[in-house]
C-alpha cells in the first residue's frame, strides 16, 4: 500500500524528530509563523505532511538550514540517530559572510568609556 501513513510525517513532529528545535511546540510554532519552506513553498500548518526527499529550508540561529528528508524518524533518538533522518544541503559559509574582529577585546575600562561617550551624546539629540 502506498501513500499511506507510513510514507508520510508532520512537518513538526519531524523537525522535533531530526533534533533542529529542542521541543516539538517550539517546531509547531517556527511552522505556524511561516518560517519553513517545504520544496520551495511556505508552510503554515504544523500538520503538513512530509515525506522522504522533500527538501525544508528554515533559519536556526544565524544560519539558514537546507535539509533533504531521507528518512522518516519513529522516535526521538540520539543525536546519531537523527543525523540519518537528513542530508544536509546547506551551502557552507563563506568567508565573506563572516564578520571577523578587528583588533582586541574591550577592556572592562575600555567599555566604561565607550558606554559614557555614547551616554554623552545620546543626551544631545
Amino acid at each position: 500500500m502506498t501513500g499511506g501513513a507510513a510514507d508520510k510525517l508532520r512537518i513538526d513532529k519531524w523537525l522535533w524528530q531530526a533534533r533542529f528545535f529542542k521541543t516539538r511546540s517550539l517546531a509547531a510554532r517556527m511552522v505556524g509563523d511561516g518560517n519553513v519552506r517545504l520544496n520551495g513553498v511556505r508552510v503554515v500548518k504544523p500538520a503538513q505532511a512530509v515525506g522522504v526527499d522533500d527538501v525544508l529550508t528554515f533559519a536556526q540561529g544565524a544560519r539558514v538550514r537546507v535539509v533533504r528528508i531521507a528518512a522518516l524518524g519513529t522516535r526521538r533518538g540520539p543525536a546519531t540517530e537523527a543525523q540519518g533522518l537528513f542530508d544536509d544541503l546547506t551551502p557552507p559559509e563563506t568567508d565573506a559572510s563572516r564578520t571577523e574582529r578587528v583588533g582586541e577585546r574591550p577592556t572592562k575600562r575600555d567599555r566604561r568609556l565607550i558606554d559614557e561617550f555614547r551616554k554623552d551624546h545620546d543626551e544631545s539629540f
